[in-house]
């Protein structure tokens, strides 16, 4: 098998992590959203502690896809290196 072959299921997997981690940061932003608001219609105007659940939830939401998006660049970032590397390596 050679490494265009190899290439090819890198590229497939990568794609395929990229595709279910953004899956993931999507349903779980979408989960923390539904909470809140189911949260929030429970709470009968409660108006300092609706506060305090719309701002947990944004906290979340906010974090969830920043992790996502940092690690995804520093992934991308590393690959990249690497290729670089790789190809600087061949004859």
């Amino acid at each position: 098998m050679g490494t265009g072959a190899a290439m090819g299921r890198d590229v497939e997997l990568e794609k395929d992590r990229a595709r279910y981690g953004l899956l993931a940061v999507i349903v779980s932003n979408l989960a923390i959203a539904g909470t809140a608001v189911f949260g929030v219609w429970q709470l009968d105007g409660d108006t300092s502690v609706i506060v305090g659940v719309l701002t947990a939830a944004f906290t979340a939401v906010s974090s969830t896809t920043t992790a996502y998006l940092g690690i995804k660049a520093v992934s991308n970032t590393a690959r990249s290196i690497v290729l670089r590397r790789d190809a600087d390596d061949r004859p």
